[in-house]
């Protein structure tokens, strides 16, 4: 039980903080990662908040794992919900950076924190995020994780830009970090399940005399 709640709610604090990542960088005006430069795109273009529109995308891109015959787990549909929820919280919340130097520290700290937030709920193991079980689900069928994640990537960062999502140094710094920053922190935030002890052998039979 103790185990389940650790679980729960370090999923909860992972999305958390990847919607007050989402929102860092968002208002350093310094570039999003991919995914964020597509949703802030269709945002400026057809209205509603980045966060809602973290909400429908991860949703359709849900409904791609039915061929792939992904299964979701309540991390995914967590996942969903919760980072578009948070990430319009917080950037309701944050004063927007004026200084060059505090747009800077935003957008150090949002990679960072998308780094621990990513390990959070990935160690987690209650399920992949949408985006993540799309790739895996491609990559199970043959296709090479990375060119997978590279093809839907650049994909998105593509559309999202023609939609007038905001594309810079921060897309690339996302780019280059996040990978790192997540495996260095994977190891302290994967939840392993006990061992179960073995059962003690029993003593041998005495020989017959």
């Amino acid at each position: 039980m103790a185990l389940k709640v650790r679980r729960v709610a370090q999923l909860y604090v992972g999305l958390a903080f990847y919607g007050l990542g989402i929102a860092l960088q968002v208002s350093s005006g310094l570039g999003n990662d991919p995914w964020d430069v597509f949703h802030q795109g269709l945002s400026r273009r057809l209205g509603l908040s980045i966060g809602v529109w973290i909400i429908i995308v991860g949703a359709l891109v849900m409904l791609a794992w039915i061929p792939l015959r992904q299964r979701p787990g309540v991390g995914t549909i967590s996942n969903v919900v919760f980072i578009g929820l948070f990430a319009d919280l917080f950037l309701w919340l944050l004063p927007g950076p004026d200084a060059l130097a505090a747009r800077w520290a935003y957008l150090v700290t949002a990679v960072v924190m998308g780094g621990f937030a990513t390990a959070c709920y990935i160690g987690a193991g209650l399920g992949p995020g949408p985006r993540d079980g799309l790739m895996t689900g491609l990559a199970a069928r043959g296709w090479s994780l990375r060119g997978v994640r590279t093809g839907i990537e650049l994909s998105v960062l593509a559309a999202g830009w023609l939609l007038g999502g905001t594309l810079g140094v921060g897309t690339i710094l996302y780019a280059v970090a996040i990978g790192p920053l997540t495996q260095a922190f994977l190891p302290a935030l994967t939840i392993k399940a006990p061992v179960p002890e073995p059962a003690p052998e029993a003593d041998p039979e005495p020989a017959p005399a």
